[in-house]
């Protein structure tokens, strides 16, 4: 049997785990959002790295404002086929987000 983590003691209440630093690009009206492409793609290999598991794919939305504080969801699969998804959390004006949730689809 594998002695890999489990997701609810990887990302229970309350615990950050720092995914990237999404590059930032301007929006519409010269408002700045994630770049919605390279942060699934950190999402998939912070996903991979912790929890020891094949991402098969990842999927942010697009226009998401920088706005420190704020919440966006992400679908995950993994090569298993399970699905799940994760809650990023802007932490500052650059753009660094941390997962905070991830839980089934």
């Amino acid at each position: 049997m594998s002695a890999r983590p489990s997701v609810a003691r990887l990302f229970g209440p309350g615990l950050l785990v720092p995914v990237l630093a999404a590059a930032l690009v301007m929006g519409g009206c010269g408002e700045t959002v994630i770049d919605y492409q390279k942060a699934q793609e950190a999402l998939q290999a912070s996903l991979e790295r912790s929890l020891h598991r094949k991402v098969a794919s990842a999927s942010c939305p697009s226009g998401e404002k920088v706005e420190p504080g704020r919440e966006f969801e992400c679908a995950v699969r993994f090569s298993d086929g399970r699905r799940m998804v994760a809650t990023l959390r802007i932490r500052n004006a650059d753009a660094d987000v941390s997962v905070v949730n991830l839980r089934p689809q």
